[in-house]
């Protein structure tokens, strides 16, 4: 129930911020044409974001014949999780990395790059598997995946009408350096409301991970050769739709200084730290 609150609230914030970009940009017409837009945006991002997600990424859906072993490990975990088993994707990429999408556990996939089948032996990629299918139990999936896609189109709103008429005022003279400010600023706030669902989040799915796969050890062990690896390989399609970031179980991004404000994920090795800890807790009462 909670997460649905979660998904409302989000949806509401930022049919806001459309509404308040298109009264910024364009009066009263402006803010209905932009709240009329969120309204088809949230209905899209809510049936099919997942799918628009996956072809950002290029994924390619795998079987029990074409990927026996990932499957195998997926199908194991997702009944350890008491959930239906979700669709798997593969990204040909080398950066290690991995996700998961949709509306919720019967509609749900989970997506892993060719770079981190890789680098990760099989234990941790149980890990990383568990950590993105507590994602698909505690149902943070669909607002992630919203949250991805709604930013994106609020960066492309903003872009959109800062160059196509810019802002007026009453008398009818354009503002341009308002315009640039909505530019700017909008994906901002953005940026900011998945800042403000993602951090916790992780953490939780970090313990649901261990949990599910009960191996806390794997997934620290995993989350570690993972941010070594990512930090020289770049994931074209996160540094193209970086909306999608806040998905990843590390951050993809490879850009410095500002990008650090839009960080949404926690420090990696506080998480590790945490698993550690749990490790540590699993062997005392063992």
């Amino acid at each position: 129930m909670f997460n649905w609150i979660k998904t409302f609230v989000l949806m509401a914030a930022i049919t806001a911020l459309f509404g308040a970009i298109g009264a910024v940009l364009g009066g009263q017409s402006g803010m209905l044409l932009a709240l009329g837009f969120a309204l088809v945006a949230n209905a899209g991002a809510y049936w099919f974001s997942d799918k628009l997600v996956l072809r950002m990424y290029n994924a390619q859906e795998v079987d029990e014949r074409s990927s026996p072993e990932l499957v195998g490990i997926v199908r194991e975990l997702a009944g350890n999780a008491g959930i239906p088993m979700p669709r798997v994707y593969l990204i040909d990429e080398a950066a290690p990395n991995a996700f998961a999408t949709g509306r919720g556990p019967s509609h749900a996939a989970v997506a892993a790059t060719t770079g981190i089948l890789r680098i990760l032996d099989r234990r941790e990629i149980r890990g990383v598997l568990a950590h993105e299918l507590a994602h698909v139990k505690h149902r943070d999936i669909l607002i992630s995946t919203i949250a991805a896609t709604m930013a994106g189109a609020i960066a492309t709103l903003a872009q959109f009408g800062g160059l196509f008429g810019g802002t007026r005022d009453s008398e009818g003279r354009s503002h341009p350096i308002m315009a640039i400010a909505i530019m700017i600023l909008a994906p901002f706030a953005a940026a900011l409301i998945q800042m403000a669902i993602s951090r916790a989040r992780e953490f939780g799915a970090d313990e649901g991970g261990a949990e599910i796969s009960g191996d806390p050890e794997a997934l620290a062990s995993a989350l570690a050769k993972i941010e070594r690896a990512a930090r020289g390989e770049i994931l074209p399609a996160a540094e193209e739709h970086p909306a999608t970031a806040q998905m990843m179980i590390i951050n993809p991004l490879s850009g410095g200084g500002l990008s650090g404000l839009f960080a949404t994920h926690p420090n990696t090795q506080e998480r590790i730290r945490r698993l550690m800890g749990m490790a540590g807790g699993a062997r005392r009462y063992a």
